[in-house]
């Protein structure tokens, strides 16, 4: 895994990523995520590690997207013996007041359920929901700069 950015104002000795678990469709999904957050996507099969069992060979062992934003988004296949629960309790947020965050919840929404428009909210900033194509929960909110 590569390193974590340092810089002379924000050292960063520990990260928390959001690792994703799917049943077999780990690369597709990782490369939906790179088309739509840019950046490097480095991909370990089973097969390329060695023991996978039959029919594994091809899943996505480990899956990382290193973002031009910073972000870090992770991913794997679920092998044979091991479960996997459908759904989630958790959703993914991006927040910020840059205007890449519109796009990007445009792109996630593609093919996906948008469960809440991006819109203005009570607080003041722009917030919207949607669920991807993948079943992954996005949560987005867009700062407003102060009057």
């Amino acid at each position: 895994m590569p390193e974590p950015v340092r810089t002379k104002e924000h050292p960063v000795t520990s990260r928390l990523n959001p690792y994703i678990a799917f049943s077999d469709n780990a690369r597709q999904a990782m490369e939906f995520y790179r088309d739509v957050f840019g950046g490097d996507l480095a991909l370990s099969t089973f097969g390329e590690m060695g023991g996978a069992a039959p029919g594994d060979e091809n899943k996505v062992m480990h899956a990382m997207l290193e973002t031009p934003s910073g972000f870090a988004l992770m991913g794997s296949d679920t092998p044979a013996g091991m479960t996997r629960s459908e759904g989630s309790s958790i959703s993914i947020s991006l927040s910020g007041d840059d205007e890449d965050l519109r796009g990007y919840f445009e792109k996630l929404s593609q093919g996906g359920t948008v469960t809440m428009p991006l819109e203005k909210q009570v607080w003041g900033d722009e917030f919207g929901m949607t669920v991807d194509q993948f079943g992954v929960s996005w949560m987005v909110n867009i700062g407003q700069p102060a009057s």
